[in-house]
């Protein structure tokens, strides 16, 4: 018989599984359900009401490991949860079947659990209490929720009993370092991604694929991961969804990341024309590909998206997809500039911002470049660093475009309070010319951005061109080698030259 410990996550106890408990009983499992101390919402705990850190709730996991007698024991952590999961498997890997981890990411050694709180507001909060001498964390009020990951699914009724129930959590349980020895590196592990959060197959390949050795491990075979069409607590939005995915994991299904991924990942593939090489220049974190021109050209300088690991190789600038547009519009006159911007994180949106400015500068100031004719071009989760752009555009600045472009922050990114919302930024944007190129294959949380976007810059009267690729998926320029394709990029790079003057002078 397995028997699945379910831990909770941020200021909420036991109480979130009940149904999911009650499922995998009548499936034939056991289940416990764990309130740990000081989490219970009136529930009560493990170990009492006294003040904890992390280290406690991995004690009481541990005692609770001890104590069940089924042969294999699957922890379950969500949110919070993982942390003191982690610290007792690491205690107890000899018991433990398999670790699940539903919609969080995998801490290692030395990590606070405050690391992975996505909302830089709450982190700062944590941060200051501490800083104050303050033993306790709130509990969220009904707004606060979606500062810990996306209510989507929730009904209003769950929504409401979560932040009844919700007990303030102690600070130290988010600032403690998780101190893991490394016994239960090679457990078999499940990742749950909850798709309306903005985690996905999709984005985990894409991790792997970028070559840091800090996410290879993530391809084991050991590993599999499961998706739900939902937001940060499926446990109260998709209960039998979860239960289904509960018992697959334990069984050892699940998508596995392909060895494919990491010898031949999608954004390495070659770009999807041929284009004539011109010379490149390389200066810091930028990279000029220069024109057969004499005088000041325009240029145009294309923004990566992200986040891109540290140890990534080789980084977004020698990717095949940006030398390609480059290269490209090189050929047809204008400066093509690619950067190397530190967006190494969800929490790194200023520094990155911070580098673009620094390259705008750096371009401008060469004398090759007509620095009054610039044009940035924006791709992917590049597409928030727009937002400043567009808010109040420079005389310089004559068009701004993006590809395949969030536009909004995610869910569960922790950005909502940003200046990082290009939607929202496009009311000043006035009449620059803004050429978006939008894929008919997007993923669903995206694209709501990118129709968030279009809708907000037609009230403010914002010029707007959209090239469409109804049969494009995201990245397709290195995807899907098409007609259709190629044709939309000869026609998004024209425009933009267009309105840069290229070819006119």
């Amino acid at each position: 018989m397995t028997a699945f410990i379910l831990v909770a996550g941020a200021h909420t106890g036991g109480w979130v599984w009940r149904d999911v408990a009650a499922a995998l009983t009548d499936a034939g499992a056991q289940a416990y359900a764990v309130t740990l101390t000081g989490m219970g919402g009136g529930d009560g705990g493990i170990g009492g009401d006294r003040p904890v850190d992390l280290q406690t709730h991995i004690d009481e996991l541990v005692r609770l490991i001890d104590q069940v007698e089924a042969r294999d024991v699957v922890l379950v952590g969500h949110c919070y949860g993982i942390h003191p999961v982690r610290g007792a498997a690491d205690r107890r890997p000899e018991r433990i079947a398999r670790i699940v981890h539903v919609e969080i990411g995998i801490p290692q050694d030395g990590d606070p659990a405050l690391k992975l709180v996505p909302d830089q507001t709450v982190r700062e909060r944590v941060l200051g209490l501490s800083t104050e001498g303050g033993g306790t964390l709130p509990a969220p009020t009904v707004e606060e929720w979606q500062r810990w990951g996306s209510v989507a699914g929730l009904p209003a009724e769950a929504l409401a009993r979560l932040t009844e129930h919700a007990a303030p959590q102690s600070l130290a349980t988010f600032t403690q370092p998780l101190r893991l020895s490394g016994a239960a590196a090679g457990l078999p592990t499940t990742g749950v991604l909850c798709t309306a959060n903005g985690s996905s197959i999709a984005v985990v390949e894409s991790l792997v694929g970028m070559g840091d050795p800090a996410f290879q491990a993530l391809a084991d075979p050991r590993v599999t991961f499961f998706e739900l069409d939902t937001g940060h607590w499926p446990m109260l939005s998709a209960p039998r969804e979860l239960v289904n995915v509960l018992l697959r994991a334990a069984a050892g299904e699940g998508h596995r990341v392909a060895a494919g991924v990491r010898e031949r990942p999608a954004h390495l593939r070659p770009f999807l024309m041929d284009v004539e090489e011109r010379p490149r220049e390389r200066t810091g974190r930028v990279d000029l590909h220069l024109p057969d021109a004499d005088g000041p050209r325009p240029a145009v300088v294309f923004v990566h998206g992200g986040p891109v690991p540290a140890g990534a190789r080789p980084t977004p600038r020698d990717w095949p997809a940006f030398v390609g547009y480059a290269q490209y519009v090189a050929g047809l006159g204008a400066v093509g500039v690619t950067v190397d911007h530190r967006l190494h994180e969800l929490t790194a949106y200023g520094r990155a911002a911070d580098d673009i400015a620094e390259a705008i500068d750096l371009v401008r100031a060469d004398p090759r470049v007509d620095g009054d004719r610039v044009a940035l071009w924006f791709v992917s989760a590049g597409g928030l660093l727009s937002a400043d752009w567009l808010a109040a555009p420079p005389s310089w600045l004559r068009c701004v475009a993006a590809s395949y472009p969030i536009l909004a922050p995610l869910p569960g990114w922790g950005l909502a309070d940003s200046r990082f919302h290009p939607a929202a930024a496009a009311r000043g944007a006035g009449r620059l010319p803004i050429v978006l190129t939008r894929v008919g294959l997007e993923r669903p949380e995206i694209a709501v951005t990118v129709e968030e976007f279009v809708s907000a810059a037609a009230d403010c009267g914002a010029a707007v061109e959209v090239i469409d690729v109804p049969l494009g998926h995201h990245g397709f320029e290195t995807v899907d080698p098409t007609d259709a394709s190629r044709a939309a990029v000869e026609r998004a790079v024209r425009s933009v030259l267009g309105h840069l003057g290229a070819g006119t002078d």
